[in-house]
Formats: structure tokens, C-alpha cells, sequence
């Protein structure tokens, strides 16, 4: 597909997936225009004490695309996007962090929001992609499939409501809808996600300095649908022109655990520390094995996952070397 002198807006610009989207377009299609749309932080944080916004400038550094500061809740915000007639939507923005427990703010922010922009679209017809999630499936066994979600807890419901919005707007637009149920993404620009950065960057910057990685008992069992940034790209762009409207699994659907990640990790990083292994205690409420069913993202999206973990780690490890050197060694 050539963008190439078309629109494109991304929501939640200036956070990690976003803003790898952003990058992507201007590094492939520098004729297209580009705008970034996000919320960037305040200090503010919610009742679990996590920031509001994980949206952060240096992950726009080298970015000559428009930025537009705005929050998805306000319709006076959202109203600077009808300046524009975007080819295509690529709807990053939410509350992603699923310990937040303010289920009014959740809907707001994941859900009404997601319905106003739903209008703006409607005006253009441009392509919509946006992000679902794995946490739609909360405790359904593996492989998780489109159709078996069991949510459990208010962010997983929250985009469980997208989904089932977007299917209504398919039923009744022609415009393109493709939701995308991002399993365990890891890669740069996570960092600035702090608590809820991926495993891979917190265990990596644990092994740095010098720390034992602390892991859960029983780590070696507890498996994840771990997947790379630079797959998650490719599901987005592939779905810019699906054979079919839907909401989609990303994934590598290859579950591997934990302990692969802090071995993996110790080898690329010419590291051999014992392990520290602490007893779990969200037993009971904690997912023991994900892995995506990607054979209909397959067969619609035409996507293929290329990165294994083993490749994904080794690509990621000079990001995990500057970010600790520049930023984690730096506030000590």
C-alpha cells in the first residue's frame, strides 16, 4: 500500500504503540501527513497511584509530524479533528493500565470516547484501527478466541464494549473497522509506561543492575503470548485493508514463560544471576497461560508474525542498555 500523501491520525501518539506508528509512517511514507493526538502527562495520577497519562515527549523526539494536545473525554477536543480529512485512524488512546478500579472514568475514557470518535470517522470514512485487547478474555482457557471473552476486571470490560460497539458500526457503515487484541507487546518507547512496562524492560533493567531477577514460583509454567513492537506494526498496517471488517488477535501464538524471558535476557546480556523466586500472591486472579488464536488475523489481515522472543530480546537490547544508562541510572 502506498500512503504516501494520505492523512493519518494517531491517538495516543506519544505513547508506546502510538508512538511506533507515528515512526513507521514517517519513516516509510514521508509524503504522508501525519498527526499525533494525545493527552501527554500531567502529574496526575489516579487512586492506585499510577500516572493518567503515559504519553511522554521523548518518544516523539525526531518526530516532524502535527501534535495536538487533547484529551479523547472532551468533545471540544476531539472537535480540532474535524479540520482534517484523515485516510486512516489509528486509535492508541486509553486507559490501558488495568489495576485503575474507577469504572466510571474507564467507560468515559475507553468506551464514549471511542464512540465519538466512531462519528468524526463517519464523516471521512476513513479506516478505523483501534485497540482492543487481550484483557478481554481475563480468565477464557487458551488458546483465547474471538467470541470466548470473559473479562475480569473493568478495563478488560471496557474494551470488550468497544468491540461489541464496533461490530454494531460495521453492521451499518461501510468504512473499514478492525479492532486488534494486542496480547504481551514489548519494545522501545514502553519505558515511560513505568509500573506497567513489559517484563522484558523491567527484568532487564533489574539484571543491569546488578539485581537478582525476582521471579514467581512456578515461573517456568506461567505462560504468555509474548509479542514484538515491530509486529504489532505489522497487524496495524495490514489492517488498514482487511478482507473482512473484525476484531482480530496479535499475537505470536506461541505461549513461553517467564523464566524463558529472564534467560534470554541473561544470555544477551552476558549475565548469570540466581534467580530470586517469591511466592505469587495473585493466585486466584491471575492469568496462568495466554496464547492468541491468530489463524483468522491470518486469513483476514494477511498477517504473519516473524519475531520470535529469542529474536525480539536480542533486537531490543541496546533500547534496554540506553534507557538504563540514560534514564534509570540518571535519577538515582
Amino acid at each position: 500500500m502506498d500512503f504516501n500523501s494520505k492523512t493519518v491520525l494517531v491517538t495516543g501518539g506519544a505513547g508506546f504503540i502510538g508512538s511506533n506508528i507515528a515512526f513507521w509512517f514517517q519513516e516509510n511514507f514521508p509524503d504522508a501527513k501525519v498527526v499525533v493526538f494525545d493527552l501527554f502527562r500531567t502529574g496526575e495520577t489516579f487512586s492506585n497511584g499510577n500516572l493518567k497519562s503515559f504519553g511522554h515527549y521523548k518518544n516523539l523526539k525526531g518526530f516532524k509530524g502535527e501534535i495536538i494536545s487533547g484529551d479523547i473525554t472532551k468533545k471540544e477536543d476531539l472537535a480540532r479533528l474535524e479540520d482534517f480529512s484523515f485516510d486512516y485512524i489509528f486509535h492508541e488512546a486509553a486507559i490501558s493500565d488495568t489495576t485503575v478500579s474507577d469504572q466510571k472514568i474507564m467507560i468515559d475514557t475507553n468506551l464514549n470516547a471511542f464512540k465519538d470518535l466512531l462519528e468524526i470517522v463517519k464523516k471521512s470514512k476513513a479506516a478505523m484501527i483501534y485497540a482492543s485487547s487481550g484483557a478481554t478474555y481475563g480468565n477464557a482457557p487458551a488458546p483465547q478466541t474471538v467470541g470466548r471473552e470473559d473479562p475480569a476486571n473493568i478495563y478488560g470490560f471496557s474494551k470488550l464494549a468497544m468491540d461489541n460497539l464496533a461490530y454494531e458500526w460495521m453492521r451499518r457503515y461501510d468504512f473499514p473497522i478492525v479492532g486488534l487484541r494486542y496480547f504481551n507487546v514489548y519494545g522501545p518507547r514502553e519505558f515511560f509506561k513505568n509500573k506497567t512496562a513489559s517484563m522484558v524492560l523491567q527484568f532487564g533493567h533489574q539484571i543491569l543492575s546488578g539485581k537478582r531477577p525476582r521471579l514467581f514460583e512456578g515461573s517456568d509454567k506461567i505462560l504468555r503470548d509474548f509479542i514484538y513492537i515491530d509486529d504489532v506494526i505489522q497487524a496495524n498496517i495490514k489492517a488498514c485493508n482487511p478482507k473482512k471488517s473484525g476484531v482480530y488477535n496479535v499475537g505470536t501464538g506461541k505461549a513461553r514463560s517467564f523464566q524463558d524471558i529472564v534467560d534470554i535476557l541473561q544470555r544477551e546480556l552476558g549475565t548469570n544471576l540466581e534467580c530470586e523466586y517469591i511466592p505469587n500472591p495473585y493466585i486466584g486472579q491471575y492469568q496462568f497461560f495466554t496464547q492468541a488464536d491468530i489463524e483468522p488475523t491470518k486469513e483476514f489481515l494477511g498477517y504473519e508474525p516473524k519475531v520470535t522472543l529469542e529474536e525480539g530480546i536480542k533486537r531490543y537490547i541496546p533500547e534496554i542498555k540506553r534507557i538504563f544508562e540514560e534514564e534509570v541510572k540518571s535519577v538515582r
